[in-house]
């Protein structure tokens, strides 16, 4: 197993008394509709964490089926336009601990507002990063949110976002 999905399990264990599987593929996953099809599943089941700057650092959770809403990120932080973007790698680092494409939704290193977005719900059960972009595990979205301390919201594009009526 790879040191950082090692040091991911062992964190989860110890801090949340959270036992979890972690399955590794070699390769990695550039987008989340590759780690589906490495694990196996429809591309909506993959949790994707998305790390923001919106007032701070925050983590977005979301359906890899799924694109983020920035303006509905914005209106939930209640922040202007502006204030809003990704976050550079480095202070995802800095920040959350884990490196972009292995940011797991909880056990960061400083504790910053998480929102999992609802579309999530849907599912028993979904995969989530678990250190390491080639590291996942699966997990039951409302464990998710308890033990990411997280608020569930919409966040992602709804297939009318940008339509214009």
């Amino acid at each position: 197993m790879h040191p950082r999905a090692a040091e991911f399990k062992a964190r989860v264990e110890a801090e949340y008394d959270l036992a979890i599987e972690i399955r590794e593929f070699p390769g990695g996953a550039e987008s989340a509709a590759d780690a589906a099809r490495a694990i196996g599943c429809e591309p909506a089941r993959i949790a994707s964490s998305l790390v923001f700057r919106a007032s701070g650092i925050v983590v977005a959770v979301a359906s890899g089926a799924t694109r983020m809403s920035e303006a509905k990120l914005t209106a939930a932080r209640g922040v202007s336009e502006d204030e809003v973007g990704m976050a550079s790698p480095e202070s995802v680092r800095e920040t959350i601990g884990w490196s972009i494409g292995g940011v797991p939704p909880f056990a960061h290193d400083r504790e910053e507002p998480v929102y999992v977005d609802e579309t999530l719900e849907e599912f028993a059960e979904v995969w989530a990063a678990a250190g390491t972009p080639q590291a996942v595990f699966p997990i039951a979205p409302a464990d998710i949110r308890v033990l990411a301390g997280a608020e569930s919201i919409e966040v992602a594009e709804s297939p009318t976002d940008g339509e214009s009526s």
